[in-house]
């Protein structure tokens, strides 16, 4: 049987005291890539934060790469994570170093200490992403497109078996948009990664078209061929 990597039953999820989205039955499996849709305040960052334990889930039952997401707390949630890569719309590249220095910070902050492992880690994500000569560049050297790039490999880093991209697409001109699309495809289906993106693009849908999950009224609809409206 294909392994599940997000299946939810029967969750309600709050912002404070706030009812999100009710009743949100979703089962995801591995190497799948599903575009999460909705209006702006529709829960689409709500139900992302659940599901890499930024937001609690109190109602229903949840479990995100093997991690049961009622037995989060502050002490798992870290454990959680490195099991998943993020990736943002704004990059959150650290500035003040260059590429190869991000990327093994991240390595550091997730428990790896071998410097030699760490810097073949970071040659093998960075050519993943095809950027294997650009590890000494600082991020404001580097197109949106290049950091965007650099986000994608930091996500890469710890082998997840699943990545949740937000907006990824969103700051990129149409040209350099469909180069990450094509980036992100092929490492979902190269490596068996599922990968859950948020988007409000409905031209980067139309154009790489996959199963569509959308946040609407308090719910969440799951249709790979949901109307785009």
């Amino acid at each position: 049987m294909p392994e599940k990597i997000i299946e939810l039953k029967n969750v309600n999820i709050y912002q404070g005291a706030n009812l999100v989205l009710q009743e949100v039955n979703i089962a995801i499996e591995k190497g799948e890539f599903v575009y999460l849709v909705g209006k702006t305040g529709t829960g689409k960052s709500s139900l992302l934060k659940t599901l890499y334990g930024d937001l609690a889930l109190t109602q229903g039952e949840g479990t995100v790469v093997g991690f049961n997401l009622k037995e989060m707390d502050w002490k798992k949630v870290p454990f959680l994570r490195r099991n998943l890569g993020v990736v943002f719309q704004d990059f959150q590249l650290l500035t003040d170093r260059n590429v190869n220095d991000n990327l093994k910070f991240v390595l550091k902050a997730t428990g790896w200490k071998d410097e030699k492992l760490m810097d073949e880690k970071i040659s093998d994500v960075l050519d993943k992403v095809g950027l294997k000569s650009k590890g000494f560049k600082m991020p404001f050297e580097m197109s949106g497109g290049e950091q965007q790039r650099v986000d994608i490999a930091r996500a890469l880093l710890n082998s997840p078996k699943l990545i949740l991209a937000d907006e990824p697409t969103g700051n990129l001109d149409p040209e350099t948009s469909d180069e990450i699309m094509q980036l992100l495809f092929r490492i979902s289906r190269d490596y068996g990664t599922t990968i859950v993106m948020a988007t409000h693009d409905y031209i980067v849908i139309n154009k790489f078209p996959a199963r569509t999950i959308k946040t609407e009224k308090g719910r969440v609809e799951d249709n790979a061929t949901i109307s785009m409206s």
